[in-house]
């Protein structure tokens, strides 16, 4: 029978996000169990990735299973011309689960759809990651003590950003409101915007950080200017600066604001801003692998 696969964060209801969250929760308490003992997940990075293989391999490790893959396509047979159908299908014979990142928009998908084995896209160029999408979720409950009117604001790359495409769609269930924050090489793409307004999303476009702004935010979700997803470098240079947060900037916030960042940060967080009591951004990353837990067990039907 074919399992569940993670391509989208569409593929999970409301009542998924919850039932996973809620097993991510109990993981959280104990992370060594062997509920997979006896299982392999394969790991196919195609694009480099420090945290989310990191985090997917230990996930699976502390849980019993066994792991197999690579980490860099040069290492693997497409070096040699080898079509992502032929891995694929080749990796399905060893895997009882693929996890997979690749640089082409709908890679996932497409693995999803030659295989019988359950796919987990960990990142498809700049289109989707909904693991990182439940781990942020599993943050935001955490802080917050609840997802529902939640005001997050979003700043940085959100044109290429696939960590906040994933997230808008997936609190579309939980009544949020969002604050866009980009210059306009690096805009919300209207996608996404269009969606908002289908689903009755208040938000603002914006061009400034302000006090204001971050005055009146629950979670502050910082992104990277991703060069790699830059043809023309000039464009990258001219807008991989454009806004740095700094510990002077966070003196008014509310209480419970948490700043958010899906790492690995360059120059959007200051070094000084890591002593205050927002940056959460490490204990987020930490809770990949609580998160990547429960994807896994639910693609396996675990759960």
């Amino acid at each position: 029978m074919k399992g569940k696969s993670l391509v989208s964060i569409t593929d999970y209801s409301k009542d998924d996000i919850l039932r996973v969250l809620s097993a991510a929760k109990e993981f959280e308490k104990n992370p060594n169990q062997q509920i997979l003992q006896g299982k392999v997940v394969a790991t196919l990075f195609f694009e480099p990735s420090t945290r989310t293989r990191l985090s997917f391999e230990t996930a699976a490790n502390r849980l019993g299973a066994r792991v197999i893959g690579f980490s860099d396509a040069a290492t693997s047979s497409t070096s040699k011309g080898e079509t992502l159908k032929d891995t694929i299908k080749m990796v399905s014979n060893y895997a009882d689960v693929i996890v997979m990142r690749h640089h082409i928009e709908g890679a996932a998908r497409y693995a999803s759809e030659v295989t019988d084995v359950p796919v987990i896209n960990a990142g498809d160029g700049a289109n989707q990651h909904p693991t990182q999408t439940m781990l942020d979720l599993f943050t935001i409950q955490q802080t917050q003590g609840r997802l529902n009117d939640i005001n997050i604001t979003m700043v940085g790359d959100l044109k290429y950003g696939r960590t906040v495409h994933s997230l808008i769609m997936a609190m579309s269930h939980f009544s949020p409101t969002f604050n866009f924050v980009a210059p306009n090489e690096l805009a919300m793409p209207e996608k996404y915007k269009l969606f908002c307004k289908e689903n009755n999303i208040p938000f603002l476009d914006l061009k400034e950080l302000s006090q204001d702004v971050i005055g009146n935010t629950d979670i502050l979700y910082m992104t990277r200017v991703q060069k790699e997803r830059f043809s023309d470098l000039m464009e990258y240079e001219r807008v991989k600066n454009v806004y740095t947060l700094c510990a002077s900037m966070l003196g008014n916030t509310r209480p419970n604001m948490k700043v958010l960042h899906p790492l690995p940060r360059v120059g959007e967080i200051a070094n000084d801003v890591d002593d205050t009591p927002q940056a959460y951004y490490f204990q987020q990353a930490k809770n990949g692998m609580y998160a990547r837990q429960a994807v896994i067990c639910d693609a396996l039907g675990l759960i």
